[in-house]
């Protein structure tokens, strides 16, 4: 009698140990799963608009990763195209920067997942992409004011978003720009939190046709990797390059480049760029748009004498954008390096700038 009531009792507490195990395997046994807790506005930006985008995850095994989308007619592979990865957290959360969008979208996906740059449609849930989260754009009404300030007799808003530099994202402190009591404007690149913030002031009209002049404290001595930009952008227009025409100083990270450059986009066609060596000193950088015809010109002093010789001038006759809804804009910010890794503070100092029609 007693041999069966052991075996019973050894096969109800198989039973309850199979039970207790079901029950510890369950949350094992829980679908993952992925949340978007802060979404940017809804905004049909360009390249050079990134802001902040953060979520959580519950659920993720070792080594899976977040992809993120945003939607500006297809979905784009966000912050870059070589960067597709955002890592998850200890405490499961994520964090990351996106280009503009009318949409967002996070994905948790496998180890070796290779996410298309451009889709028409997002990708689903398979054996790779584990969990999707999509959200519309917040209203543009919920962004807090921007900063503005007067400079030179116009209205200038200070920028507060991240961009993409030469592979790197870049935040931009609006305490990074200000005027001085003479009405100069200030830009700086400064130190805080673990990383440097870059500096931008953009000009709240548009200007088209017409002479734009720009007197520039000695930015002779900026480290290799900085760049100061004096330039036309319009957000509106991708396929006219976004209006780009640009005064650039900077060596581009290599100390053997001359420092100055004339452009107008696409940079990358040879004959829309003109390099030149800008001297130490106060210089006067000076554009004339017209149909058809850019005029690139770097003089010497606040003041240049008429007919005196410029430091460097050149003429674009071709890919010369039309006026839209492009604006100056005035920048400060270090090209393909580490936020965290630049070594010391950058200010330059833009005296005065003039809009002639």
């Amino acid at each position: 009698m007693l041999r069966p009531a052991r075996g019973l009792a050894c096969t109800v507490l198989a039973i309850l140990g199979v039970a207790a195990g079901a029950c510890r395997s369950r949350p094992a046994d829980v679908a993952p799963s992925i949340q978007l807790t802060r979404i940017p506005e809804a905004a049909e930006g360009g390249p050079d608009r990134m802001v902040s985008i953060a979520g959580r995850v519950s659920g993720a095994r070792p080594g899976q990763q977040i992809v993120l989308f945003a939607r500006a007619g297809p979905w784009w592979v966000q912050p870059l195209a070589d960067q597709p990865f955002t890592a998850i957290r200890r405490d499961s959360s994520w964090e990351s920067t996106t280009h503009l969008g009318t949409e967002y979208a996070a994905l948790l996906v496998e180890p070796g997942y290779r996410p298309p740059v451009r889709t028409d449609e997002l990708p689903g849930i398979d054996e790779r992409v584990v969990a999707v989260a999509r959200s519309k754009g917040t209203p543009s009404a919920e962004r807090r004011a921007a900063k503005t300030l007067q400079f030179a007799g116009y209205e200038w808003k200070v920028r507060d978003t991240p961009s993409e530099r030469g592979g790197w994202t870049y935040r931009y402190d609006p305490a990074n720009a200000w005027t001085d009591g003479g009405g100069a404007l200030h830009l700086r690149i400064a130190g805080g939190d673990g990383e440097w913030t870059c500096a931008e002031a953009i000009l709240t009209r548009s200007l088209g046709y017409g002479t734009y002049s720009f007197v520039v404290r000695d930015v002779s001595q900026l480290a290799p990797a900085v760049v100061m930009g004096l330039f036309t952008w319009d957000d509106t227009a991708s396929e006219h390059r976004f209006r780009e025409m640009d005064f650039e100083i900077s060596r581009w990270g290599e100390p053997a480049n001359a420092n100055a450059q004339f452009v107008v986009q696409p940079y990358f066609v040879p004959a829309n760029v003109s390099r030149f060596e800008a001297p130490a000193g106060v210089l006067t950088h000076t554009l004339r748009w017209e149909l058809g015809r850019a005029t690139f010109r770097t003089s010497r002093g606040a003041r240049p004498a008429a007919g005196a010789r410029p430091v460097a001038e050149h003429v674009f006759t071709s890919g010369v954008p039309v006026p839209g809804n492009e604006t100056v804009r005035l920048n400060l910010y270090v090209f393909g390096q580490p936020p965290a890794s630049f070594p010391r503070p950058m200010e330059v100092v833009v005296e005065a700038f003039e809009y002639l029609p």
